[in-house]
């Protein structure tokens, strides 16, 4: 997963992998090998070497709708921008004919399921939950329509790309 990062003015490039059980992180040219675990809800410990953090990371959004996150004593107010979301919605829509596909960014595990076909979603309604990464998240719809297709069922693992709601 790539993302961009800004913290102030400071802004930085993430690549989150991982490969045999492991947890790798790259910001900027630094990589880093570690270990995660999420004790409690928003709560991580995350192990380099041997160092563990505790992050706790707000699940609601401030009001500039950056994320708060808190690493030891140390706050941030951190902007999480995923290059690939903004490719795609480039366009309203909302006023784009046509179907538009949910699909995942990570492989996962479905968690559940929000809609049914045939059911009229708005804009930014969730859709469907997925859990990558020992975390849970709820995919929204990108316009308003109509689910045309479900193409899995809850407790499916699906491989990034994968298609899972079709909305027309």
């Amino acid at each position: 997963m790539k993302l961009q990062a800004e913290i102030g003015d400071d802004k930085s490039e993430l690549e989150i992998t991982r490969e045999d059980g492991k947890l790798f992180a790259r910001v900027d040219d630094r990589t880093y090998e570690l270990e995660a675990s999420e004790p409690e809800p928003n709560v991580f410990l995350l192990k380099n070497g041997g160092n563990i953090y505790q992050v706790y990371v707000s699940p609601q959004p401030t009001p500039t709708g950056h994320t708060k996150v808190t690493v030891g004593t140390n706050e941030f107010d951190v902007r999480l921008i995923d290059p690939k979301r903004l490719r795609s919605s480039g366009a309203d829509h909302s006023t784009q004919d046509g179907a538009a596909e949910i699909k995942t960014a990570m492989p996962g595990k479905v968690v559940r399921i929000l809609v049914t076909v045939g059911d009229t979603v708005t804009k930014g309604e969730g859709v469907i939950v997925v859990e990558a990464m020992k975390m849970q998240n709820e995919m929204k719809s990108p316009k308003d329509g109509v689910v045309k297709e479900i193409r899995v069922a809850e407790n499916d693992t699906v491989r990034a790309g994968d298609v899972l709601v079709v909305i027309e």
